[in-house]
């Protein structure tokens, strides 16, 4: 096709697409297409199963189709039209697929998680339906834009249609607004998860958001606490303390056979002297959001409505004159061991968590001995039973029940093979926390040894048809909340106090305070009350 075509008068008039129309067919195709789960999850609703509700949803639709053409429009220009519309499509089907699939939100918190995953995590997403859902709804409609040529015209007629354009969408975008205010408002405050669902707006605003906050905290290192952590007397001959803090991974309290779950996923732990602590609630619903928030100070509303960033438990521990040391088998540590001794325990891909204990002694023995001398904190951070891809959580030999579900699109999976798969990853972390408690015992004529161990957050396996984690704290349903928190030994403290404490309520609030209690550290930040075990502790 030539760019332009002359008429008898000599001017010349452009041919192609103008950029304003393909911004039109984008916002369309976008707002009907890559929607569907939105779509899916308002006509279940009681409230649109009449004339009225149809209405509204067709008029959400345009309500969607209007805010991505005032987008769109600030972009119509023959350079920049290509790639804006091809990275909207690209993040709309990629959003389509895990929402639709798995049954999550894109909120702040879960696009952090996404800017965070590392090749494994992406490598066990990767799926035959996930390339499908990439290549119908992206991959169509950047072939054909691909071969649209976009004609060429002045900048100043094109200037004028763009303003028009998004004057027009926001107009349309208000009418629509006011028309459907009662039925929208409704809606939006009784299922508050369908604005999470907006697609691909619920990314760009997560986005958005995240730059926001950045730019909103002062630029520098993190403000210090414990600045007057110190290690409280001790008792003549009472051995330094070495606390093996363990942090699970999407690990389920009710699937722990500790909690009362009828399937025997905790062999070898129940036949240790230790305590489940029954009712414990995570910080987030996501590594990125809990893993920071349990290791603070703050608690979960301080931490989250913090204005700047602190150190952690492990500065403090370490300012307080112990070593500390981070064994790493998942995506990092978020930040948290960046000032302290840390070390990968996996040299490739899908290592099993029992990599972390090898060669542990050498790496303790490594750490300042003055410093050990006075107590270790030692943190192991597990892939645990991190998903989609639960049957690669456990080795052939750990897998009590079967048949596994062997992939990573969990809808499509029987439920009992998705449960099989999943229970068999708790069994493979019962059976690391047994292995680490026998490296505690051996290490007992040295220190006065503890386990704690406590998982950063839940999972969803289909309840509700949900299937992962990572909904916004306020929406997510128990399953992706309640953790599992393990201590040993249960006695040589104050036995019946202790066992006492098994139904309290506990949160991450109390990991931070509890691990000083345990470390015998004495500081300004350490709160008595929220020690899980300081009402046992002898004075």
């Amino acid at each position: 096709m030539n760019s332009r075509r002359t008429f008898a008068e000599g001017h010349t008039a452009p041919t192609g697409w103008n950029p304003l129309t393909l911004a039109v067919l984008a916002s369309a195709w976008i707002a009907a297409l890559p929607n569907w789960p939105l779509w899916h999850a308002l006509l279940v609703l009681p409230e649109t199963a009449s004339l009225r509700g149809s209405l509204f949803v067709t008029g959400f639709g345009l309500m969607i189709a209007a805010m991505l053409l005032a987008l769109l429009a600030l972009f119509a220009w023959r350079i920049t039209i290509k790639p804006v519309i091809a990275l909207l499509l690209l993040a709309a089907a990629f959003g389509e697929h895990f929402m639709g699939s798995y049954g999550v939100v894109i909120d702040t918190t879960m696009m952090v998680n996404v800017l965070q995953t590392d090749p494994r995590e992406v490598r066990d997403l990767l799926s035959w339906r996930l390339l499908a859902s990439v290549a119908l709804l992206a991959g169509v409609p950047l072939l054909l834009l691909w071969r649209a040529p976009i004609a060429r015209g002045r900048w100043w007629p094109q200037a004028g249609r763009n303003v028009v354009a998004l004057l027009a969408a926001l107009l349309v975008l208000a009418a629509l607004v006011l028309a459907l205010f009662a039925d929208l408002s409704t809606t939006m405050r009784n299922h508050r998860s369908m604005r999470y669902l907006i697609n691909p707006v619920n990314s760009l605003y997560a986005l958005v958001d995240l730059a926001a906050q950045s730019s909103a905290k002062p630029a520098g290192p993190p403000l210090p606490i414990g600045l007057d952590a110190h290690i409280a007397p001790r008792a003549a001959g009472v051995l330094p303390p070495l606390l093996l803090l363990v942090i699970g991974e999407t690990a389920r309290a009710d699937h722990f056979s500790l909690n009362g779950y009828a399937r025997p996923t905790n062999p070898e732990l129940t036949a240790q002297d230790l305590l489940s602590f029954r009712d414990v609630m995570s910080c987030g619903t996501n590594t990125a959001s809990s893993l920071p928030c349990m290791f603070s100070h703050l608690g979960k509303s301080g931490y989250e409505a913090r204005d700047r960033d602190h150190e952690n438990l492990l500065d403090l521990v370490q300012r307080a004159g112990m070593a500390v040391l981070w064994i790493d088998n998942q995506a990092g540590c978020k930040g948290l061991c960046d000032r302290v001794p840390h070390v990968d325990a996996c040299a490739g891909d899908d290592c099993m968590d029992d990599t972390m204990l090898q060669g542990i002694d050498a790496r303790v023995d490594a750490l300042p001995a003055a410093a050990r001398a006075r107590g270790v904190l030692l943190v192991l951070h597990q892939m645990g039973s991190h998903g989609p891809a639960y049957f690669k959580r456990s080795p052939p030999q750990r897998k009590p029940f079967v048949p596994e579900c062997k992939t990573s699109v969990l809808q499509q999976c029987d439920r009992a093979a998705l449960i099989n798969g999943y229970d068999n990853s708790i069994v493979t972390t019962d059976h690391v926390l047994a292995q680490a408690i026998a490296w505690l015992k051996r290490r007992q004529s040295n220190y006065d040894t503890t386990l704690l161990y406590v998982s950063d957050h839940g999972e969803s396996l289909g309840e509700h048809s949900l299937y992962l984690h990572g909904l916004p704290y306020g929406l997510a349903p128990i399953e992706q909340r309640h953790v599992p928190m393990l201590l040993w030994p249960a006695t040589g403290r104050n036995a019946s106090c202790v066992r006492a404490q098994q139904n309290t309520a506990l949160s991450h609030d109390n990991l931070f305070h509890t691990s000083l209690g345990v470390l015998g550290i004495a500081a300004s930040e350490y709160i008595p009350k929220l020690d899980a075990l300081a009402s046992c502790r002898a004075p």
